[in-house]
C-alpha cells in the first residue's frame, strides 16, 4: 500500500440526487492508512452516500475523489479501486446474487481475473476464517439474514483487500453473530471505515471518529 499516500481523499465535495436537495456540500475527507474510522450521522445526512462515491458507484457534481495519491475521473480509475478497497453494503442482499455461496465468495477473485486454483483456494481459506466451512453449496437465498452478513463480508475479503468500507454491518444481526463478527475484523490487519450508529460497536472496532452533519464533516462534540 502507498503509505505516504492517503488511501482515499475527498476534496470539496458536493453532491444531491436532484437539483433542491444538496446531500454533501463542499465535504472533506481524509482516509490514511491504518486508521480505523467510525462515521456517524442522522439518517439521510449523506454517509453511504460519501461510501458509494469513494468507489465510484456515484460521481460528484463537483470536488475531487483520490485514491491512492490519484485522481479519479473514469470507471477505469474506479475499477483499480475497487480491486483495493472492498465495499460492504448495508444490505446484504444487494450484494449476494449467485445461486450458492461458494459462488458469491468466487465471484469478486473472477471478476479480478485470478486463476481458478487461486480463487478456489480464496473460497476455502475465506470461509474457514467466517466460521463457515461446509457453507459452499449452501443457496444463498434460503440464509438467515446473520448467515448472509457474513457471507457478504467473506465475498468482499476473498478479493484480499488492502481497506475496508462498512456500511452498517451490525444492523439485524443477533448478539452470536455480531460477536463473530467483530472477532474476525479484529482479526484483520486492515485499514477501517465503519459507518454505523452502533456506538458499541464503533468502540470496539474503531479508534476515531468523524461525523457529516448539515452535508459536511463536523467536529465531534
Amino acid at each position: 500500500m502507498d503509505d505516504h499516500h492517503p488511501l482515499i481523499e475527498l476534496r470539496d465535495i458536493v453532491f444531491g440526487y436532484d437539483a433542491e436537495r444538496v446531500v454533501l456540500n463542499n465535504l472533506a475527507l481524509t482516509w490514511r492508512a491504518g486508521e480505523r474510522i467510525g462515521l456517524t450521522g442522522s439518517n439521510g445526512s449523506g454517509k453511504t452516500t460519501l461510501l458509494h462515491l469513494m468507489m465510484g458507484l456515484i460521481r460528484p457534481v463537483a470536488g475531487e475523489v483520490r485514491a491512492f495519491g490519484r485522481v479519479c475521473d473514469t470507471e477505469e480509475d474506479f475499477f483499480t479501486v475497487r480491486a483495493r478497497i472492498g465495499l460492504v453494503f448495508q444490505d446484504p442482499e444487494d450484494q449476494l446474487f449467485c445461486p450458492t455461496v461458494a459462488e458469491d465468495v468466487a465471484f469478486g477473485p473472477f471478476n479480478l481475473g485470478w486463476d481458478r486454483s487461486d480463487v478456489e483456494c480464496a473460497v476455502r481459506d475465506t470461509l474457514a476464517r467466517m466460521g463457515l466451512r461446509g457453507f459452499e453449496d449452501r443457496v444463498t437465498h434460503r440464509l438467515s439474514f446473520g448467515e448472509k452478513r457474513l457471507v457478504s463480508l467473506a465475498s468482499v475479503l476473498a478479493m484480499r483487500p488492502r481497506a475496508l468500507l462498512l456500511d452498517e454491518p451490525t444492523s439485524g444481526l443477533d448478539h452470536d453473530v455480531l460477536e463473530r463478527f467483530v472477532g474476525v475484523l479484529d482479526q484483520l490487519d486492515l485499514p477501517l471505515l465503519v459507518v454505523s450508529h452502533d456506538e458499541g460497536f464503533l468502540a470496539r472496532v474503531t479508534t476515531s471518529r468523524r461525523h457529516i452533519e448539515n452535508g459536511c464533516i463536523a467536529p465531534i462534540a
